[in-house]
């Protein structure tokens, strides 16, 4: 593992920013001096360019086993990458599904076998697997995922006794996708009548996954958590009425719920369902502009703790279906930093917060080990980014397996520069080291 010097960056972390040098020996970072005169390995000027920890995304579906015609551990680690994004977090609703220890521990090979970045995988719960779950390691495993509203395969978690169950035993976080089903399914049924059912087209798809469906839900979830005192993090917040159920005066170091918001629901509208149609057709669904913008609020003010991406890509072909055959999700990890920097250029969210949400406060909320920050004996997990560096989202750069993003046209003012992934410089000015830099997560618990 070879020795890398940083010169001269402008390193923004833990509320800070400051202009220093910083070494990476072993991995991990060495040294962080104004001035460090060491022969390393490589050298690299980063005189006017920023320095942030790695981003670690705590909610993707990376398609791998059952549904790599969609995506695969290695092309989307490999998008992630270059996108700034050192660590992820991936979901169970694979095939099959990840609902017993063996199929979990089976996953961990694949992403020791393929995964440029860090990796985790969730264990699944489904109505019937409350013995396998309660089996998980919580050193080893970021969390259990439970899908309170529908999902692929058996993971639908619906039985309130085994709710209460999961709740009340659950060794670890739970980390749980809320849309009330019954509220859904009631709703589908009343715009089928409305208008029949192939005049429905995207513009209904928030009135069918409604604020309501997802504000039922998503109570019903803290109210548990509140009950059994679980460690509960609720996903993908899509409604400015949730964001009032958590909690922004807790150091987050000690609260017992948290939540996450993705970009798309902070990016999108439902204005934009005339333009883009069903290449943003998410669930939770995207909402209301007054939706998307309390959502950044409630980030920027702590009620939301991190964000993410929910990377879930379909083939074009799959999305060009009519609007009920449409699968929902969409390819996010290669432009979730650059759309946050965005952001930041348009004033509203600050390089300092961008830091804290995509990378210290995962690392927080999931208890991981020595990543998450720029700090001395940390695994070097590290982003370089040019903020005056304009480039255009085109499918000849797009590089998830399915070749298309909903961002495809958008023009960012910032670009990566490099990614260091464990001590490794994984990403250079558009060229990917192509091994395996990626590592198992551990969690101190």
């Amino acid at each position: 593992m070879s020795s890398i010097l940083i010169k001269s960056a402008t390193i923004v972390n833990e509320n800070k920013q400051f202009t220093t040098d910083l070494l990476i020996k072993e991995g991990r970072i060495e040294r962080i001096d104004s001035t460090i005169d060491v022969k390393a390995d490589e050298e690299i000027n980063a005189e006017g360019l920023y320095l942030l920890p790695g981003c670690i995304d705590d909610q993707v579906h990376f398609r791998e086993p059952g549904l790599t015609h969609k995506g695969e551990i290695y092309t989307e680690s490999r998008a992630a990458v270059a996108g700034g994004i050192t660590s992820f977090m991936e979901m169970p609703n694979t095939v099959p599904n990840t609902l017993t220890q063996e199929l979990l521990e089976q996953k961990y090979q694949l992403g020791a076998e393929k995964s440029l970045a860090n990796y985790s995988f969730f264990m699944g719960a489904s109505n019937d697997n409350l013995e396998e779950v309660l089996k998980t390691d919580i050193t080893n495993v970021c969390g259990i995922k439970v899908f309170m509203g529908s999902s692929t395969g058996n993971m639908l978690v619906d039985n309130p006794k085994t709710l209460e169950h999961l709740f009340a035993e659950a060794p670890m976080l739970i980390a749980t996708h809320c849309e009330d089903e019954a509220t859904i399914q009631a709703n589908l049924a009343h715009y089928k009548q409305l208008v029949g059912e192939q005049n429905l087209t995207i513009k209904f798809h928030p009135k069918i996954r409604s604020a309501e469906a997802c504000y039922l839900s998503s109570s019903m979830a803290v109210e548990l958590a509140k009950k059994h005192n679980t460690r509960l993090h609720i996903l993908h917040i899509s409604t400015e009425r949730e964001t009032h159920l958590f909690d922004n005066t807790t150091p987050l170091a000690q609260k017992r719920i948290t939540a996450e918001a993705c970009i798309h629901h902070m990016w999108f509208s439902d204005a934009d369902y005339a333009t883009k149609g069903n290449l943003i057709k998410w669930n939770p669904a995207v909402k209301t502009a007054e939706d998307r913008d309390g959502i950044l609020k409630a980030v920027l003010d702590g009620h939301i703790d991190v964000i993410a991406t929910d990377h879930a890509p379909h083939t074009a072909e799959e999305k060009a279906q009519a609007y009920l055959q449409a699968p929902s999700g969409g390819p996010l990890v290669q432009h979730a930093l650059p759309a946050m920097l965005e952001l930041h250029h348009q004033g509203k969210i600050s390089l300092e917060q961008i830091a804290e949400k995509m990378a210290h406060n995962v690392a927080i909320c999931f208890n991981i080990e020595k990543r998450g920050f720029i700090r001395e004996g940390y695994w070097a997990d590290l982003v370089l980014v040019n903020l005056n560096k304009p480039w255009t989202v085109n499918k000849d750069n797009i590089l998830y397996k399915c070749k298309w993003s909903p961002f495809e046209g958008t023009t960012f003012k910032s670009g990566i520069t490099h990614t260091f992934v464990s001590g490794n410089l994984a990403y250079e000015n558009g060229k990917l080291v192509e091994y395996g830099s990626g590592m198992r997560m551990r969690f101190e618990r």
